[in-house]
């Protein structure tokens, strides 16, 4: 089986490990993982703050980088949804306004094919045991995107059980917003801030050393009021956990 990654942006410039990991967790189950150097930027910062004609170009670009690939995984479910459920919109409001049906081809062509990482191991390739090796305690917090956009449901959470070694508590309050929402903690920083500062007390409580997501934007929120707090728990992305072994420890 081949694959595509689409690392997205916060991965590529922040969060290089999560990319590998993703390659090296794939790589380890059979499937053959491409890296299509065209990818760039899916266009959701432009479209959450309302420019869906600067998005446009965005979602040619992206589609044309995975033409030809039955699956395309991901490491994040905001661009997941971003992809899934914005494409098609701005190809029917394009379409509307009268500027013809490429882009709505495009995006149906592309969306089907686009899946988050836990999807992709849990529904394509039908495992929960992906051979990993992570002797820690860990909390799991879903993000909004997979949680309500995509509905991962317990596909984290049956991945993480099956890790060797993983002590997996259960996060209080863990179907509430951390506050990041991309742009929302930009144009609102203090409400950002204190939802923020609530998921971590909640983490706080769980005793766990990790706080571990599947996006890794909620997660450099998190991180950063961690940080600030003298926390020592750290944040994790799944992939990192999953692509872990006894033999290839994380670094």
């Amino acid at each position: 089986m081949r694959a595509a990654l689409f690392v997205t942006c916060v991965n590529d410039a922040l969060y290089p490990r999560t990319g590998i990991a993703v390659v090296r967790l794939l790589e380890r189950l059979g499937v053959d993982v491409d890296f299509p150097a065209a990818q760039s930027c899916c266009g959701q910062p432009q479209y959450n703050t309302g420019y869906r004609y600067e998005t446009e170009p965005l979602l040619r670009r992206t589609a044309r980088a995975f033409d030809g690939y039955s699956y395309v995984v991901t490491p994040s479910g905001s661009c997941a949804a971003m992809i899934r459920e914005h494409y098609p919109r701005i190809g029917r409001k394009a379409a509307e306004e009268g500027r013809g049906g490429e882009l709505a081809a495009a995006a149906a062509s592309l969306a089907p094919r686009v899946y988050e990482l836990t999807e992709f191991l849990v529904d394509v390739l039908g495992v929960t045991d992906v051979g990993a090796y992570f002797p820690h305690t860990v909390t799991y917090h879903p993000s909004c995107h997979g949680l309500r956009a995509l509905g991962l449901g317990d596909r984290p959470r049956r991945l993480l059980a099956a890790v060797e070694g993983l002590d997996l508590v259960e996060l209080p309050g863990a179907e509430e917003c951390c506050g990041f929402g991309g742009t929302f903690a930009v144009k609102n920083p203090d409400v950002s801030t204190a939802m923020g500062a609530d998921k971590i007390a909640a983490a706080a409580c769980t005793g766990a050393r990790i706080l571990c997501g599947a996006d890794n934007s909620c997660l450099a929120h998190l991180d950063g009021l961690l940080r600030r707090a003298d926390s020592p728990m750290r944040t994790l992305h799944l992939a990192e956990i999953l692509a872990a072994t006894e033999e290839e420890p994380l670094p």
